[in-house]
């Protein structure tokens, strides 16, 4: 089992934005429900009493989202809650995305347009405003941060240009969620996309939480028996819904100030030896570093820090045994950087020493960049901000 370092044997993981490390909250959620008999669909005691960890759950999350709590829809991922909302929000409407949105969103809305960011990451809020003059009736699918750069969207300003325009508003805010002291449903969205091994709970749950004027509007892709009000069908997977609204719950704002303090150790160490933070113009989550080292590629990063024993990404974590980066840099005009960037994402329990083993790691790396012969041309042809 690979576990966070405790001494100088063990390994580091800093790919929490591929899973963040179960909460010991969750953990104990979940191990409670598996001893729970009942089907939360039964009327008798063993299924009044599945139906009670359904429900604390639900409100677990709705009191995590500022949301009540019969508009939130379980799913198995937040990969089912953006093809729901998608599906449903914006049937029959014209869909706009951002150019840098996950493959989630993206393959669920192939046709969409795609709104231009800057080179920063940040979406081009005069794009969007030209397209929702194109687009009565649109939906937006927007995510509240990059899962390869951490970077932040101005979602209040895009809600307000939906409102201005009638069109509503989904927001992917599975990176978000609790690196950040939002109140997610006051964003002005319709609604929001949670994945519950993101906060720090099991894998396999997620939710679709959902505004008040379209909450009794969403048609299900999944039939069944009626579960979800109706909006998902199939018994729900009881033990991580449990560790799910149980993670929502245990999440302490002193994490974000000690994990961001961390994070930028790391990237002052990564400029000091000629790296780029990717986006660090702009605002971002505080566990996030997207660092472009020119001359040693992404992939070779990967596997080095791999074998120092630290854990880490060249992007999404999409597809098995996949290393790229694509369309993220590309859409922010940095596509000569693209395959030279690596994701340092920092978990909850990231500890004291973070930075200084991954420092020490990195800098060998880099010390191989610095002799590479292109590293330099390609550092001069990346375009400002």
């Amino acid at each position: 089992m690979l576990t966070l370092p405790r001494d100088g044997g063990a390994r580091l993981y800093l790919d929490a934005n591929a899973t963040e490390p179960l909460r010991p909250a969750a953990r104990a959620a979940v191990m409670s429900a598996l001893d729970c008999l009942g089907n939360p669909s039964s009327i008798h005691a063993e299924g009044r009493a599945a139906r009670r960890i359904l429900e604390t759950a639900r409100e677990h999350i709705a009191l995590f989202c500022g949301a009540r709590p019969e508009d939130v829809v379980f799913c198995s991922g937040a990969t089912e809650a953006n093809a729901l909302a998608i599906a449903s929000l914006g049937h029959g409407k014209r869909i706009l995305i951002g150019a840098t949105e996950h493959d989630a969103v993206r393959m669920a809305a192939p046709d969409a347009l795609l709104l231009a960011v800057h080179n920063d990451g940040t979406v081009d809020l005069a794009a969007v405003q030209r397209a929702l003059k194109d687009n009565t009736g649109a939906l937006v699918c927007l995510m509240a941060a990059n899962n390869e750069t951490g970077v932040l969207h101005p979602i209040k300003e895009v809600a307000k240009l939906c409102g201005q325009f009638g069109a509503l508003l989904h927001v992917d805010a599975v990176q978000a969620a609790g690196r950040l002291r939002a109140d997610f449903c006051a964003l002005g969205a319709s609604s929001v996309a949670l994945s519950s091994h993101k906060l720090g709970g099991p894998k396999g749950a997620g939710a679709l939480v959902l505004a008040r004027d379209v909450s009794d509007h969403v048609a299900p892709l999944i039939f069944g028996g009626g579960q979800e009000r109706g909006r998902r069908g199939g018994t729900p997977d009881l033990p991580a819904i449990s560790g799910f609204g149980a993670a929502a719950a245990a999440i302490a704002s002193e994490e974000r100030s000690r994990v961001t303090a961390l994070r930028d150790a790391i990237e002052a160490e990564a400029l000091s030896v000629g790296a780029t933070v990717v986006g660090k113009g702009a605002p971002r989550l505080g566990n996030t570093s997207c660092l472009a080292l020119p001359g040693i590629k992404a992939d070779a990063q990967v596997i080095g820090l791999d074998l120092a024993g630290i854990a880490v990404s060249a992007g999404a974590a999409c597809s098995s045994g996949k290393v790229r980066r694509g369309h993220v840099l590309t859409a922010m005009g940095l596509k000569p950087l693209a395959e030279y960037a690596i994701r340092v994402s920092l978990p909850w329990n990231a500890p004291p020493d973070v930075a200084t083993k991954f420092c020490a790691a990195y800098r060998k790396i880099a010390i191989r960049a610095l002799h590479s012969p292109g590293a330099s041309h390609i550092a001069m042809t990346v375009p400002a901000g």
